[in-house]
């Protein structure tokens, strides 16, 4: 059974940067829970980011420059916690090998988990097309991520990977 790695927030935990979970109810959501699938995973809290903790965004690019020097996450105060992202970001990719992941479905919007939109570093509320941090990584690696608004496409992909596997 192939196992998918998922944002420690949906599902309504409130980890995330506002005190906040993010509900997801939909019945792939709940067949994937039923079967064991799901692999919550907060990349935030796993280096020592508190609840509630300052909004981050990236800036001065998008996040594949934050892994080769030239983009940063800076907090709305101005504090740079690139390293910390960073840090995140290959503790979600561990997390995936570890417990063997097939793909991932992630909060979208995160400067670590958004996959489809990320804020575009202005701490004004603009959106731009884009990766956080950990989505990156993740993508680089091999694992698909999914944002969690297409649930049907992620399970789409997981039928298609699980048929390839056999």
């Amino acid at each position: 059974m192939l196992r998918v790695l998922v944002s420690g927030c949906l599902g309504g935990a409130a980890i995330r940067f506002n005190e906040t979970g993010v509900l997801v109810d939909s019945p792939i959501w709940r067949q994937w829970r039923t079967e064991g699938r799901l692999v919550p995973f907060c990349p935030e809290l796993a280096v020592g980011f508190p609840v509630p903790r300052p909004a981050a965004e990236i800036v001065d690019g998008a996040a594949a420059d934050v892994f080769d020097g030239h983009g940063r996450v800076l907090e709305a105060s101005g504090r740079d916690v690139t390293e910390l992202f960073r840090a995140a970001a290959h503790r979600a990719v561990q997390r995936a090998i570890d417990a063997h992941v097939a793909l991932a479905v992630m909060v979208d919007g995160s400067p670590t988990c958004g996959s489809s939109y990320i804020y575009d570093g202005t701490f004004s509320g603009v959106t731009m097309p884009g990766r956080g941090v950990a989505a990156e990584a993740l993508h680089h690696h091999g694992i698909p991520v999914f944002p969690h608004h297409q649930l049907e496409q992620a399970a789409a992909a997981l039928a298609e990977l699980e048929r390839r596997s056999r």
